[in-house]
């Protein structure tokens, strides 16, 4: 019988651990693999009800979550943390996803006690170093720090390939949001926010450092100009908690009868006002890869994405910040039934639903041959 390996998977955020998940859940199922699940709890709330979606419990809860907490504080809170877990525990491999700085500290942390790391969804680039602001920076050292990279796409493994590293060490296994999404689309969802039966739903999210401020306004003043123009559309805004995001979005949308402004949404509700919505507007990585493999056009509230392929394939758009060619191409898609049938193909670049068992093979492999 071979040696149970002992891996750590870490999570943080509400992304990571809904793209963890599967990670976690298929490498529950191997004989081979002891798998102990640690959350930092950079994002608490989020993050604990994602876990629960998923039948998922922390083994090591960190707790680090802190109101308007600094970049600083947190990676020398990680850091001290993650220290004193892999001090007091021996592992075979960590397990990191995406770019947070959850995944950077963690990846650091590991490195610093000579513990191979695994970073999942490996390879994002936009070039840019400050945008998005930290994660561009969060990846790249994630990447620098990892044994295995597993790409989630051609183009992310393309870029591993042009920054030297090693062919072997870069797998395409497709991106394991799809496979959440996968495992939850097909169940009876509920919003669990009335909204009116007879409008077509225009789902907004935006929460990202580099739209705080001035870019964010400009958003809501583009949200309120769609309202006030196609009176056929009701918009629902699930407000990010970071104060940032609400006092702005609160005193330009709030009270306006167009916009449903709530709490933001658990998993499961957040996958059914996707389905329900006609069209969606974000700044999210996540929506960028879930709404597609959905049917739904997207426009992205950036300048630049990590994630070109659903642009490429026609199904999203980059729209940024700007309030003019929000209000001009959502416009399009909301009279020109051509324009929306060609966004809404349910094309999607971004897997086939089996990342995690790709991932869970390679890893297994390399692992049992050490």
């Amino acid at each position: 019988m071979s040696e149970t390996k002992k891996i750590l998977v870490a999570v943080g955020t509400r992304p990571e651990a809904i793209k963890m998940a599967p990670v976690i859940l298929a490498l529950r199922r191997q004989s081979w693999a002891s798998v102990t699940v640690l959350a930092t709890a950079q994002h608490r709330q989020m993050l604990d009800q994602v876990m629960a979606a998923f039948g998922i419990d922390a083994d090591i809860d960190l707790n680090l979550m802190r109101p308007n907490q600094s970049l600083p504080e947190l990676t020398s809170r990680i850091l001290l943390g993650m220290d004193e877990v892999l001090r007091e525990n021996s592992y075979d491999a960590v397990l990191v996803q995406g770019d947070t700085t959850t995944v950077m500290g963690v990846a650091l942390s590991a490195f610093y006690r000579n513990i191979p790391v695994g970073h999942v969804e490996a390879g994002l680039r936009t070039g840019d170093i400050r945008n998005p602001f930290p994660e561009e920076m969060n990846r790249v050292v994630a990447g620098r720090l990892s044994k295995w990279h597993f790409a989630p796409t051609r183009s992310a493994s393309d870029n591993l390939l042009r920054e030297g590293f090693p062919a072997e060490s870069v797998h395409v296994t497709g991106n394991t949001v799809i496979d959440a999404l996968k495992a939850v689309a097909s169940r009876d969802l509920d919003v669990g926010v009335p909204l009116p039966a007879d409008k077509r739903l225009v789902l907004v999210t935006s929460h990202r450092r580099e739209n705080f401020g001035e870019p964010l306004r400009r958003i809501c003043h583009a949200v309120r100009e769609l309202v006030e123009r196609h009176e056929d559309i009701h918009v629902l805004f699930p407000v990010h908690p970071n104060p940032n995001v609400t006092a702005t979005v609160e005193e330009i949308l709030g009270g306006n009868p167009g916009v449903t402004l709530t709490q933001p949404l658990d998993y499961l509700p957040f996958v059914a006002a996707m389905k329900a919505s006609y069209l969606i507007l974000s700044d999210s990585g996540g929506v960028q890869e879930e709404a597609p493999a959905l049917g739904k056009p997207v426009l992205v509230l950036r300048r630049e994405t990590e994630r070109p392929e659903a642009v490429a394939e026609g199904v999203a758009a980059l729209v940024g910040p700007d309030s003019e060619a929000i209000v001009r191409q959502a416009g399009r898609l909301l009279t020109d039934p051509a324009a929306y049938a060609q966004m809404a193909r349910g094309a999607s670049p971004y897997g086939d639903g089996h990342a995690s068992e790709r991932i869970v093979r390679i890893l297994g492999a390399d692992l049992q041959a050490a």
